[in-house]
Formats: C-alpha cells, structure tokens, sequence
C-alpha cells in the first residue's frame, strides 16, 4: 500500500514536471466506486483548460492546486499511483501497472493531457482508491471579517481543503508537520489503546501506514499490542526517532526500496515464509485489524499487557481480516500468477494440490501478506469436505497420470 513517502514521491513528479502547463485534455473513468460525488463530464469541465500550479499532500492524500478551485485530489488505497508518460516516477512495492501494459492504462481513473504534450495518469487496479474534487472555501474569507477574525488565519484557512473530510480530519502529517518529541509522550500518555492502530490512526498522525508501522516500532523495539500510556519516556523517545529517520530516508530516496538500509524489517516482511531479519525470527499477529510483522525476541510485551498476555488464551494465528488484509492477499496472489510455474497437464489422474483451499478456508486464512497456512491444507487432504472425499481417496501421491488405462472402456 503506498504510504507518506510513495505518496511524496508521486507529488514531486508531479511538482517537477506538470506545474504551470495547461490541462487541455481530459479523461475520467466511468467508476463511482472510485471516482467520488461527481460524475465523469462534471468532473472533465471542472478541470478542463485551468492551469496546474502546485500538487499538494497531507498524510497519503495528494491533490493538484489549479489556477482555480475546484481541485482534484486523490487519495491512494492499496494501489493507487501515479504514473507520467515517458517520465520515471517511483514504483512502491507490488505497484500492479506494468510498464509493458497499454497507455493509458485501463485501470486509469484520471488521465490529463497537459499543453506541451505531457499526459499523466492515476490508476487504481484494486478500485479501493478515491478520486474527488476539492472545493476551496471561499466563504471563509467573508467569514474572517464578519467574525472579526484575524485575516492571516483566515487566508490560512482559505488554503486548506478543510471542506472535505478525509484531509480536514486528518493530524499533524508526519513529515511536514513532526511533533517535539515531548508533545508526543503528552500525547501517547492519554491513550489508553494499543500502539500500532494508534500510529495507523490518521488521525494521530497522518501518513503512517501498515509497512512505516511495522517498521518503526521494531526499530524502537516496541511490541506491536503494547498499550500507548505504559510507554516509558525512552520507549517515547525512541519511537519518535524512529519515525522521523524512517520517514525521511524513504522520502529522500524517493520511496526507492531497494534504497532502503538492508537491516531495515521492511526487506523481509513480505511473500510467502519472510522467516527472520538480522538473524532473529519474524512473527505475525493482527493489529488495529491488519496483519503485523514483528521480531518477538526483540518486541517484548511489559508491566500489566504482559501479565494480561500471560493470562489469556492463546489467539488464533492473525485474528479477524480486515479489507485492507484481503486486498493485500489478492495483491500477492496476482504476484504469484505472474511467475512461471511448472504445472503438470490437467485430466484424469492428476493428482489434486495439497495447498488449495476451500472457500471457507480462504475465509479463515489470516495472512494478509499471501503466506499459506500449511497445517491448513494439510487438514484438508486428509479430511476432505463434499465431493472432494472420492478424489482424494482414489488418489495416491505415487500415481502418474496414464500409467493405467481405465477400467470398463474400450479403445
């Protein structure tokens, strides 16, 4: 899922190669699913002819400032991106638009053509992306004097999208906007939740998402369920730290991976058996409701959530999914199908794969980065449900197909 800095990099592009050319083509798909309160010919006049003069970004949410309002923007989900025609941007992991594919992609979402001939597009292939139109509030400015505001604040204010609410609710973006370190252990000492959701609540502070979470949090070796006020000052510390070097290096390397420091958990977090980092076992637990990677020997549960810990019975590997797990899953997938796989032919005498999965299964399956449960498939070879029971019966793991001629036909 792209996050703070593939965001960043995506407005940059935009920043370094779109500002200040005229938009004098337009195309919006046809997806109210994705493209949000407006339809595509409204939504084409609204930006048609007007000039691209900044991009904006709060948190993971990107918008382009025209010569004048409304302005789109455009919130990424789990594969959102931003790609410009003959210009290299950025690809964040499992970005799901191939170079090799069609231009405009056909799961653009909103393409442009700019006066010197640049075109720039947003594609979402997952569709959990939204893309909108920003009214600026204008009234604001009558509001300040009627009000007897202070005409700075309100011009302040003017300038903010603060009319629509996933930016107007989001906290203090943690890269423009970094809390002291001391205004952030204030501000953990009143929660009294768990500490990953807290840091994947916008918020608290807007662009951390689930691989930032993961990631700062072992580096300030803080387990992932510890509670947000039993922090000590120097877990407080540490995590501060920990966000601010994270989030800088992968902005300054503009959310390039394979820049990322290789001690980093994030190299080793993802596929099918991520088995450790640095030497020390990898685990996997559900957090906020989104799967967690975390270093147990590292990432210690302490005081009262230690004890409760001890207490209770262990949970079900992953817990409950959330969209976003089911979704990363379906991304990982599609990674898979990708590879070549050396399959025998389908037909009569194949033998059935050990690792599929039932519907009910897959419902049950709780790693949202694309591991399989084997104890799972295992399970279900020797207890076959339904029609499969004949199948796996008659199958053995030493039969090859056309070994034996059927029974009771004749050639």
């Amino acid at each position: 899922m792209p996050e703070l800095p593939e965001v960043e990099a995506a407005r940059r592009a935009i920043a370094d190669n779109c500002v200040g050319k005229k938009i004098k083509r337009v195309l919006i798909a046809d997806d109210n699913k994705v493209i949000d309160g407006i339809s595509p010919s409204d939504f084409q006049k609204s930006v048609l002819g007007k000039t691209i003069v900044c991009a904006r970004r709060k948190g993971k949410n990107l918008w382009l400032e025209l010569d004048s309002p409304p302005f789109p923007s455009f919130q990424f989900g789990m594969a959102g991106a931003i790609y410009i025609k003959g210009v290299a941007v950025t690809k964040y992991k499992r970005s799901a638009v191939k170079d090799s594919e069609e231009w405009p992609s056909k799961y653009s979402k909103f393409f442009v053509e700019l006066d010197d001939g640049l075109e720039l597009s947003f594609t979402d292939k997952r569709r959990f992306a939204k893309v909108r139109l920003l009214e600026n509030v204008l009234t604001l400015i009558l509001l300040a004097f009627f009000t007897k505001l202070d005409l700075v604040v309100g011009m302040f204010v003017l300038l903010q999208p603060v009319s629509v609410r996933p930016i107007s609710e989001l906290g203090p973006d943690a890269l423009l906007e970094p809390m002291t370190v001391d205004e952030f252990a204030k501000s953990l000492a009143k929660k009294k939740i768990t500490i990953k959701p807290l840091l994947l609540d916008q918020g608290f502070i807007s662009g951390i998402g689930n691989w930032i979470a993961d990631e700062v949090l072992y580096q300030a070796r803080i387990h992932p369920l510890q509670t947000a006020s039993s922090l000590s000052k120097e877990q407080c510390e540490a995590l501060h730290t920990s966000i601010k070097e994270v989030i800088l290096h992968a902005v300054q390397v503009n959310a390039d991976s394979k820049e990322f420091p290789v001690e980093w958990l994030f190299h080793f977090r993802w596929g099918k058996k991520p088995g450790n980092v640095n030497g020390k076992k990898i685990d996997f637990i559900t957090a906020g409701g989104r799967t967690t990677a975390y270093v147990p020997e590292l990432q210690k549960l302490s005081g009262k959530d230690a004890e409760k810990a001890a207490k209770a019975k262990p949970a079900k590997r992953g817990g409950a999914k959330s969209k976003e797990d089911d979704e990363e899953e379906e991304l990982e997938k599609e990674d898979d199908s990708a590879k070549p796989k050396n399959q025998k032919p389908k037909g009569r005498g194949k033998k059935p794969a050990l690792k599929r999965k039932t519907k009910d299964s897959e419902d049950e399956d709780d790693d949202a980065d694309g591991e399989e449960d084997e104890s799972d498939a295992e399970e279900e070879v020797v207890k076959p449900r339904g029609r499969g029971t004949k199948a796996a019966i008659k199958k053995k793991p030493e039969e090859k197909a056309g070994n034996k001629k059927p029974k009771g036909r004749r050639s």
